[in-house]
């Protein structure tokens, strides 16, 4: 999701800390439950607080368990009343932070045609950053209202990377090449019915970044840090963390998934890469409805994003033309 800067330009957060359940205390018959909780160490960091008793039951008691969660939904504590007005807060504040900076950038005594391409490069990654931050304030300080969150919602847990049905890492690497070979897939697909007219690109942000890409290192660095780092995080918490999650209470996850893909594609205002954003949200969508952990999506869209750059910025070196590379992939 580009900021609204970066066509003049280039021309997680809120957390809860939960109390460990001192199990030595526990009866060995008691009827106590002892709720499944993401430990506050340095190697998870989750927002919400320990679960539900078992008088008030849960989705997990409710719900026949599954072999595999992809399929399973969230326990969605608000309503639709919530979920759309939390969706539209965030979309306003985006446009309204990003037209707040530009306005404010003449009275710093800044001028667009002055800057070298270092200056709007470092402007960039200080512009996604506040958007981020506000964005992901707004998200979670409307989310913190709801308490005791489920502990699957917004969950960052590096523990078992490499478990087979929840590991991170390891459903972040199945599902970057999963979508890699559908976006691949729906390129050539989408080449072989645009024939030799394929269509303009003038107007993507990748398109309008082009001046910045391998200029220096420090443009470089910069880029990197907004698209693998701010805007996964930003993204995957709005379209997956929150939009998805929430769907879920009305329709069954795959469903969630292609809806929270389709509205994610359209939100880059992007219409000519549609189709490939679209199937890469799927991937993203279903491999965290597999793992319930923020770090797999975020993960995959991290390396996407910053994959594209470092690799424009290696042809870039080598002499090749961008902007022709980019008309001719589409």
């Amino acid at each position: 999701m580009a900021s609204p800067m970066i066509a003049a330009l280039a021309q997680p957060c809120f957390y809860s800390f939960s109390t460990s359940q001192k199990l030595s205390k526990l009866k060995p018959n008691s009827n106590t439950r002892v709720t499944k909780t993401c430990y506050r160490r340095f190697s998870s960091i989750c927002f919400y607080n320990a679960g539900k008793d078992s008088e008030s039951g849960s989705t997990e008691d409710k719900e026949t368990k599954l072999d595999w969660p992809v399929l399973k939904r969230w326990d969605v504590p608000w309503g639709w009343q919530t979920a759309s007005l939390t969706s539209l807060a965030c979309g306003f504040s985006f446009v309204l932070t990003g037209l707040v900076e530009a306005a404010a950038l003449p009275y710093l005594g800044l001028k667009i045609e002055e800057l070298s391409l270092d200056e709007k490069a470092e402007i960039l990654f200080l512009d996604q950053g506040i958007t981020t931050a506000v964005i992901l304030g707004v998200l979670y300080g409307i989310s913190s209202t709801f308490k005791p969150l489920p502990e699957d919602l917004f969950c960052y847990d590096l523990r078992e990377p490499f478990n087979l049905k929840k590991g991170w890492l390891l459903w972040a690497g199945i599902g970057l090449g999963g979508a890699l070979l559908a976006v691949a897939a729906t390129g050539a697909a989408l080449s072989l019915f645009n024939g030799e007219n394929p269509p303009e690109r003038e107007t993507d942000a990748l398109v309008r970044l082009l001046p910045l890409i391998g200029s220096s290192s420090i443009s470089t660095a910069c880029l990197v840090g907004i698209t693998g780092v701010l805007a996964p995080l930003l993204e995957e918490n709005v379209f997956r963390g929150f939009f998805m999650v929430s769907l879920t209470k009305w329709v069954p996850t795959p469903i969630a998934v292609i809806i929270s893909a389709a509205v994610f594609a359209l939100a880059h205002l992007t219409p000519g890469e549609f189709p490939q954003l679209f199937v890469l949200g799927i991937a993203l969508g279903f491999s965290y409805a597999q793992t319930r952990n923020l770090l797999t999506p975020i993960t995959i869209h991290a390396f996407w994003n910053s994959g594209v750059i470092l690799l424009l910025t290696f042809l870039q070196l080598q002499g090749y033309d961008l902007k022709e590379l980019l008309q001719a992939s589409s």
